[in-house]
């Protein structure tokens, strides 16, 4: 053979090891300098940027301390990768910056999967539906999307809440102001008067309603469907393709059931939805 291909038949095979190396599956291929596992490991924890007011994902109890079910079941996909979890609470505007910056090594609070978002992060499989859904007060005159044309309607900033309205250009051109808020909580607070309805996460708004029973209200018009998801750095398909493996495992062994079943009241963790393509995304 001529030496020419011998070098193009050299150059080939390193191009097969380094997409290869620890494949599993088309979507998981994990190439030789991906160090996102390692590093993780090497130091010994596993940092979680999350919202600390997204109640029942994360929150802060009465003693201070950050809980939630995305805080109890990052801990146990830590314990399975050996590491330990560290919760850090980060500004949601600034998030996928948190990320690419290393302050972070996930973001995991709720966070859902959209076309913007799966161009900046890495993403597991889903592993929680969720609805945008529009809540008002419980004796609010308020019953359909209609009913809001002119209208002050809240919603938190950089949320998924604000691209669901964003993307019904016919409703937002109804409203007679758009409120954007820090957090669902001081959302929720202005509910008292200063704005008329607030767009926000099924999962939160119903754990609210649990604690809070006879103050609002879930009207039947949803802003629409979405999956959560958590996110590593692009470049990570490493750590997320373990994250994924320890998910199955807890999803196997009885630890998620038990988990969802104290914080929801039954098992609403999925795992039968594949990584999701650009085609299924929301906008």
């Amino acid at each position: 053979m001529k030496r020419w291909s011998w070098i193009l038949v050299l150059v080939l095979l390193i191009g097969v090891f380094a997409t290869g190396c620890g494949k599993k599956g088309n979507s998981n291929e994990v190439t030789v300098d991906d160090t996102s596992l390692t590093d993780v490991q090497a130091k010994g924890t596993l940092v979680i940027g999350c919202d600390d007011e997204f109640p029942p994902m994360g929150f802060r109890n009465e003693s201070g301390e950050v809980t939630g079910f995305d805080i109890e079941l990052a801990k146990l996909v830590a314990e399975k990768l050996d590491v330990e979890a560290v919760v850090q609470p980060i500004d949601w505007k600034t998030k996928e910056m948190s990320l690419e910056s290393n302050k972070i090594d996930v973001i995991w609070n709720g966070y859902t999967i959209d076309k913007e978002r799966n161009g900046k992060v890495e993403y597991t499989k889903p592993y929680l539906n969720n609805q945008q859904v529009i809540v008002v007060k419980a004796d609010s005159k308020i019953n359909t999307k209609a009913d809001l044309a002119d209208k002050i309607v809240g919603v938190q900033a950089n949320s998924s809440g604000l691209k669901a309205i964003k993307k019904d250009k016919e409703f937002e051109s109804t409203l007679a102001e758009l409120k954007e808020y820090d957090t669902y909580p001081q959302a929720l607070l202005d509910l008292t008067g200063r704005t008329d309805a607030v767009v926000i996460d099924k999962i939160l708004i119903g754990y609210v309603m649990t604690q809070e029973p006879d103050t609002y209200r879930i009207l039947d018009e949803t802003m629409g469907d979405e999956y959560y998801g958590i996110g590593c750095r692009k470049s990570g398909v490493a750590l997320r393709v373990a994250i994924d493996d320890a998910l199955d495992e807890l999803m196997n062994d009885g630890s998620i059931e038990a988990l969802s079943t104290k914080w929801f009241g039954s098992n609403i963790v999925i795992r039968d939805v594949e990584k999701l393509t650009d085609e299924d995304l929301v906008e």
